[in-house]
């Protein structure tokens, strides 16, 4: 049996999981976690994220107008670069 196999995203995903399913860097990703600016919660000491709440994070953003209501996270500035 040949051909390729997408991976399926879970419902919790770590920050390797979760970079590869939003298109974005695991460094940008832990920066934005740890800034508020993305929906995520940590588990112990490592930063997770819920499928369900990036889907409609990333909906929200982007402006798409939906007819159902879905609770997301308030709105926050996105975070700016630091100074090196």
């Amino acid at each position: 049996m040949s051909g390729s196999v997408q991976p399926v995203a879970r419902e919790v995903m770590d920050i390797r999981q979760a970079s590869e399913y939003l298109g974005i860097s695991g460094d940008t990703l832990y920066r934005y976690a740890s800034e508020g600016f993305i929906p995520a919660f940590k588990l112990g000491n490592r930063w997770r994220f819920k499928k369900t709440l990036l889907d409609a994070w990333m909906v929200e953003k982007s402006g798409v107008q939906t007819s159902s209501v879905v609770a997301v996270m308030p709105r926050q500035k996105k975070p700016i670069a630091r100074a090196r």
